[in-house]
């Protein structure tokens, strides 16, 4: 998984990934092209396992594949009053305004609202952005969540058995912070505002909602990360 802040490369990039990403099909048939013998690189056959890299000549069926372009990954400690949007809303001001201009062009991974906060991922690698929100790849997802009024232990069973939405049953971990206002909630999907709506169901106001982690993305390493850099730039 992409580093935050990272952009790839094609030095040493798997033959079965330089495929996909040229041809636009899976590891999986890429994996076939492969076995077909149908690809070369440099004009020998290309392998499993085989890596490329800057001026290899990658071929399939005689014909030139372009190197796959690089993309871009951006992490976002994303504050409370800010839209995922390219869009000003109204006086909202939306996250991009918060990104050097270079960045305005990379998509959001899923969204936060615009009295949530936490983390955000953004890229241009339309792959990662379907692995990372399709519901069956199940990526995980933590939330800090204050409520106003403590969770009841009867409305705690409720949210594991699930809670019956418009939109279908919602059902995520709640495990309690520091009492029962405060909660950690975990879940492996994201409809539309599904944690404060399951929430106001149940007759509760969610009054702070944090994102922590997003998949194998944890804020805490972006924030040592910016702390990195604040030393050096200090330094």
């Amino acid at each position: 998984m992409p580093s935050p802040t990272q952009t790839t490369s094609l030095s040493n990039m798997r033959i079965n990934k330089f495929l996909a990403l040229s041809l636009g099909v899976s590891r999986r048939e890429a994996d076939a092209l492969l076995e077909k013998g149908d690809v070369l690189v440099n004009g020998e056959r290309a392998r499993m396992g085989h890596a490329v890299g800057e001026g290899d000549v990658v071929t399939h069926k005689g014909a030139i594949l372009e190197p796959p372009a690089t993309h871009t990954y951006l992490l976002l400690n994303k504050p409370v009053g800010y839209v995922c949007s390219r869009r000003q809303q109204g006086n909202v001001a939306t996250i991009y305004s918060l990104l050097p201009h270079e960045y305005h062009r990379l998509k959001t991974v899923g969204r936060l609202d615009k009295d949530s906060s936490g983390l955000l991922l953004l890229t241009d690698d339309g792959d990662l952005a379907h692995q990372m929100t399709h519901p069956k790849y199940s990526k995980e997802k933590i939330y800090e969540v204050r409520l106003d009024k403590a969770l009841t232990p009867q409305d705690h069973k409720h949210l594991k058995k699930g809670v019956i939405l418009e939109d279908g049953p919602s059902t995520f971990d709640v495990q309690t912070k520091n009492d029962a206002r405060n909660l950690i909630v975990t879940m492996h999907e994201g409809r539309n505002r599904q944690i404060r709506r399951t929430f106001q169901a149940l007759g509760y106001k969610v009054t702070k909602l944090h994102r922590t982690h997003f998949g194998p993305y944890d804020i805490k390493k972006l924030e040592r990360q910016l702390y990195m850099l604040c030393d050096k730039l200090s330094s």
